[in-house]
Order: C-alpha cells, then structure tokens, then sequence
C-alpha cells in the first residue's frame, strides 16, 4: 500500500482555508454530482497531494514533516474508503450526474423562479466573449476611475437630487419611467455576475427571474466562485454587480450634465441618478445577502459570518470560558463584526429616515 499512488478524479474541487465558527474548513465539491462537503486542514493536506504523481508512502512523510506524526495504514485505508465511497477516485466507479435544471418555472403565481436560459454557461460564454476587449484591466480601471468621479459629482450635488427624487414620488409616469430603468439595473447587476465569474474562471449554473410579488427580479448563479483559488478572483465576482450599476448610470450622467438647471428631464433624470447610485453603494454594505457581505466572506476568507457572530456572541454571553476556547483571530473578528453590523444597520435606519424627510420636504 506505501507504494500506492492514487488520485482524485480530475474536476474536483477543493477550496482555499476558510474560517468557520472556530474551525478552519476546506470544502470539496465533486463537479459531476455536484455533493460537497467540508474537511479540516490535515483532511486538506492528503487530498491536495493525491495526483497520481506522489505514492502514499511519499505524502506520508510529507504529512509527518508538516504536523509532526506520521500516517498509519488504517488512517489511510479510512480516507480513501470515505473518498471510495463517495466515487472521487481515479478508477472507481463514476458518480451519478447531477439532476439537470429543474422545471422552467417552480412555485406559484405568488411566489416563485422561472429559468429564463436552458444553459446559464453557454450564454454568458457568449457575452464574455463580446465584451472581453473591454474587461482588459487597463479599460476596467479607467471605467472604475469614471464611476468614482460620477459618484463625486453627484455627492456634491446631493442637495439637489433629494430635492428631484421628492419631485419624481409626486408624478407618476416618470416615477414609472425611473422604476423601469432600475429593475434593468438589477438585470445588468446578475449579468455582470456571470460575465465575471466567467472571465476568471467561474461557472454559471442558472439564470433567471425571481418573483415574490409584487417584487421580481432577475437572478444569476455563480457555481463554483468558492472554489478558485484566487481571492482576487472571488472578489471580481462579487463586486461585478455594483460595477454594472454604475456603468449603467454613465450614459444618463451624461444627459443630466447637458441640460439646464431646472429642466423637468433634468430633474428625473438626477433621481435616478440618486437612486441608482443608491441602488449600487447599497449592495456593497457588509449585511448579507448584500454582495459587500459576500465580499468581505472572500476577502476574510470566513464562511457563514453573520451566524458565526451571532453564534459567538451568545455563547461568550452565556459561557465566557467556552467562547475562550475559540482562536484569537476569530474572537476579534466575530466580536468586531456582530458589533459593527449592529451599529450599521441603526446608520443606515437613520440615513434611510433622514433621505425620506428631506426628499418629501424638499
């Protein structure tokens, strides 16, 4: 058996460490069946090196290098008997496929999805590879300078712009123009989803509408974005869509800017500018299922924070000693963050309350 080389099936997946509770976990997901599951560093450690290249007897020692106790055969014949049974072995028996989508449309009339594309993949394949002389980094970067300068502009006019958005909840049919170019907004946001998981290796299991009446939106499926193995990588997805917001606002900046003060096109044009904006830095807020909760998941690398800090929180309430027991880095970051998220959502309350005042004032 030490001379054993065994390999896991190509395709499978292994995530970079992530912090869970007060554990550091690697999920491992078999792209065929689409079964995922998590294991801890030293589970991590064997998987990653079972290629095929190295012999057990070789990752043994480099085991016992690493946490200072070598493998026995019955450690060894338990791992690859888990692996084995759940079909990730190269030579074993293939897993069963996964169920393809599901129905077109599930649910009821109240409240449910509707698939819009057979294969979510293959048509933002399509779309990446029409727009990816404009995702170079150079052009991405100029496009992100531009954004940043819109939102400067439009901080320095606030003012004003309460002042439209009041106008605009006073007349319906421009209300109604505005509601419409910002649903589309939300359409480019999934989309910008896609095309970034796309462009750095992702895959996209699923688009579609969502509805829960009388609010539906679109929505896109990233599959695998846990698993690549840059942070950088996660994190271009996850900010994709807010990008896309803003990116959508720079044609009607453009037409807000050429007109004159006061024009009645002007000042629907700067609501939606206002709430556009909104709609995008909104996204970016730390609280899930906002994508900014996502973002700061990747760039923490820590899954399930919010009820990983809710969960800390209670316990160092109730049993001081056992929240103890949990490492330094997630005691500051799970305290940190239940009470930031907290003081945030009472901001954001209390900014929400004033912009409705001011705007219905105005």
């Amino acid at each position: 058996m030490p001379a054993h080389r065994p390999a896991l099936r190509p395709g499978v997946l292994l995530s970079p460490p992530l912090l869970n509770g007060p554990a550091v976990v690697h999920l491992v997901k078999d792209p065929v069946s689409g079964a995922s599951f998590e294991v801890g560093p030293k589970e991590f450690f064997l998987l990653s090196r079972l290629d095929g290249s190295r012999s057990l007897a070789e990752i043994g020692e480099a085991y016992g290098r690493a946490f200072g106790r070598r493998l026995g055969e019955g450690n060894w014949h338990q791992l690859l008997g888990l692996l084995a049974a759940r079909r990730l072995l190269v030579g074993g028996p293939l897993p069963q496929p996964a169920a393809g989508p599901g129905p077109t449309r599930t649910g009821t009339l109240l409240r449910g999805t509707l698939r819009l594309v057979a294969d979510a993949d293959a048509t933002t394949a399509r779309l990446h590879r029409l727009l990816r002389p404009a995702l170079r980094p150079a052009v991405v970067g100029a496009l992100l300078l531009v954004c940043l300068g819109m939102e400067a502009v439009l901080a320095a006019s606030v003012g004003q712009l309460l002042s439209d958005v009041g106008w605009l909840l006073a007349r319906p049919v421009p209300l109604l123009a505005v509601a419409s170019l910002l649903w589309l907004s939300t359409a480019l946001h999934e989309f910008g989803h896609g095309i970034a998981a796309r462009h750095v290796g992702g895959t996209v299991g699923e688009i579609g509408l969502r509805w829960r009446l009388p609010v539906a939106i679109m929505y896109c499926t990233v599959e695998n974005y846990r698993y690549l193995p840059r942070r950088r990588q996660q994190l271009v997805v996850a900010g994709a869509g807010a990008f896309a917001n803003l990116l959508f606002l720079l044609p009607f900046l453009a037409w807000w800017a050429a007109l004159p003060p006061g024009d009645a096109t002007g000042r629907v044009l700067g609501a939606l500018l206002l709430l556009g904006s909104a709609q995008a830095l909104v996204n970016l807020v730390p609280l899930p299922p906002l994508d900014g909760y996502t973002l700061l998941g990747h760039a923490l690398r820590v899954t399930r924070l919010a009820p990983a800090s809710s969960a800390y929180l209670r316990l160092r309430l109730r049993d001081r000693a056992a929240a103890e027991a949990y490492p330094p880095r997630a005691r500051r970051l799970y305290a940190l963050y239940g009470v930031g998220s907290a003081v945030l959502v009472l901001l954001l309350v209390a900014g929400l309350v004033t912009g409705v005042v001011v705007a219905v004032t105005a």
